[in-house]
């Protein structure tokens, strides 16, 4: 008679106290045949001194031990391929008491799904066996209750980052964040502590080691020997914490929101508003003056992906917001200006150019602000990156365009564009279309047709100085509206405009006299 398949489980067991695995882990480690667990090359598992105690007295154990614990290795495929061949291995291991009908449960430390290594044996297994995963006290709860400070309140964003990441990118990430948890740390940690203080989060920061258990230690970050600090271990960063006073009022903020922190050491007085364009992408872009003005101000304010251009440094505070909300983000950095403080407002490209700094002049029209001083760095252009790619489209008279109908109707844009086709300057085209607006390049092509011939020569680049760059060179009749999205800036050329034979595109400086009619 063939024997049935034994089922799969994957078990969180917590952070570490024995007393937090749950009713239906107990359960279902004591009904295992067979308790699978992880550990380190030394055989040491965190899991199994959780969890022993709910063993069956006959179950068999399987150790898991990881070959390495670094990314050292001479595995040909490095350590990505040597920790696929252990997984692979781990995973034939319990097919093989599975098949012969014996119920594993493989547990793991905090939650399964969580960091957890169980995830790569359930990718392995799963399909192939009756599966479940049974959740865990995650590490993250356990270091919060060490802590005993509120983690995130209201709004607040929880971010969970791993100490492996590089230092700027962590950085950046803590300083645009309410609270954060940095887990993997042990090697890792003098990085982490100069992420946390280029983020200006180090005063905040506690650390938290072996969470919940006998020998768990809590520290302010600032305390912490390098050299004592295991893999086990994280940095929590508590969010705002507005406690109450007797009539109800938040007050006393344990960590100041960073804007706060800036503009009460300010010492008064005016700030000065900086616009600053960023240029299209590629920082061999960015200018050495605006270089200087983001290596001096105190805030950086701006669309969420400009705001990441700009590194994060010990005394930056950063202030990314959503799209379409430039005269409020405008008036936020005059506000923080009015207070003594210096900020700059990025965009991409030039500033002067479809970006910020009109926004800033708008908001500043406002009596408040007449005494906050504003100043314009330039920046690349979008139009010229995609015409220095090109070659030279722009060598003659230009216009420049926004195809998007959101500040201006219609029935204007296309009236520029018969006039500027009438005219027949070139024609540098931004926000050719969005999510929201697919019909706008369909309706310009036959706008200029009424104008132009089909065969007037379009370069249409696309994220120009990315990695993603790609360029093309086509016609006004051939162009295909649907192929054109926000990434994309398109230059109509004039009717002088020509193509080399090796694709290349320019625009004569001379126009001729107009024939005699």
């Amino acid at each position: 008679m063939k024997r049935t398949a034994g089922w799969l489980r994957g078990v969180g067991v917590g952070p570490g106290d024995p007393e937090l695995v749950t009713i239906k882990a107990a359960r279902i480690i004591r009904a295992a045949d067979v308790v699978a667990f992880h550990s380190g090359p030394k055989g040491d598992s965190i899991a199994r001194r959780i969890a022993a105690r709910y063993f069956r007295h006959d179950a068999v154990e399987e150790l898991l031990a990881y070959p390495v614990t670094t990314g050292a290795t001479d595995h040909p495929l490095g350590y990505h391929g040597l920790m696929a061949d252990f997984y692979d291995e781990s995973a034939a291991r319990l097919a093989a008491h599975l098949d012969a009908g014996r119920n594993v449960a493989v547990i793991a430390e905090g939650d399964p799904l969580f960091y957890g290594t169980y995830m790569y044996l359930h990718d392995r297994l799963a399909d192939r066996y009756d599966s479940e995963v049974v959740p865990g006290v995650t590490s993250v709860s356990g270091s919060a209750a060490a802590v005993a400070t509120g983690l995130c309140r209201h709004e607040d964003v929880l971010t969970i980052l791993p100490g492996t990441l590089p230092v700027p990118e962590l950085a950046r990430r803590l300083a645009d964040t309410e609270a954060a948890v940095v887990m993997k740390l042990g090697r890792t940690f003098p990085a982490v502590v100069e992420a946390l203080r280029q983020a200006g989060r180090l005063e905040d920061a506690r650390y938290v080691e072996r969470a919940t258990s006998s020998v768990e230690r809590v520290l302010p970050v600032t305390e912490v020997d390098p050299a004592s600090v295991p893999y086990m271990s994280m940095v929590v960063v508590p969010g705002r914490d507005l406690r109450n006073d007797s009539a109800g009022r938040a007050t006393i903020p344990y960590a100041a929101e960073p804007a706060q922190r800036h503009t009460e050491s300010s010492g008064g007085g005016l700030g000065e508003v900086v616009v600053v364009g960023l240029g299209p992408g590629p920082d061999r872009w960015l200018t050495p003056e605006a270089s200087a003005v983001l290596a001096e101000v105190d805030h950086v304010v701006g669309y969420a992906p400009y705001v990441d251009r700009v590194p994060q440094r010990p005394g930056l505070t950063r202030h990314p917001s959503g799209n379409t909300v430039e005269v409020d983000r405008a008036r936020h950095a005059l506000e923080l200006a009015r207070s003594g403080d210096r900020v700059a407002v990025v965009s991409g490209g030039d500033a002067g150019v479809f970006g910020m700094a009109a926004a800033v002049f708008e908001a500043a029209e406002d009596p408040a602000f007449a005494e906050v001083p504003v100043r314009v760095v330039p920046g690349v252009t979008a139009a010229q990156a995609v015409a220095a790619r090109a070659g030279a489209p722009l060598g003659g008279d230009f216009a420049v365009m926004s195809l998007s109908d959101r500040l201006k109707p219609w029935s204007v844009i296309e009236r520029r564009l018969r006039a500027a086709a009438d005219a027949d300057l070139v024609l540098a085209i931004y926000n050719p279309a969005s999510r929201t607006r697919t019909e706008q390049v369909a309706l310009a092509q036959d706008v200029l047709l009424e104008v132009r011939g089909p065969d007037t020569v379009v370069v249409v680049g696309r994220d120009v100085g990315r990695a993603e760059e790609s360029l093309t060179v086509t016609t006004l009749g051939a162009l295909s509206p649907e192929t054109i999205d926000m990434k994309c800036l398109l230059i109509i050329g004039a009717s002088g405009t020509r193509v080399t034979a090796e694709g290349r595109v320019w625009t004569p400086r001379f126009v001729p006299e107009p024939a005699a009619v």
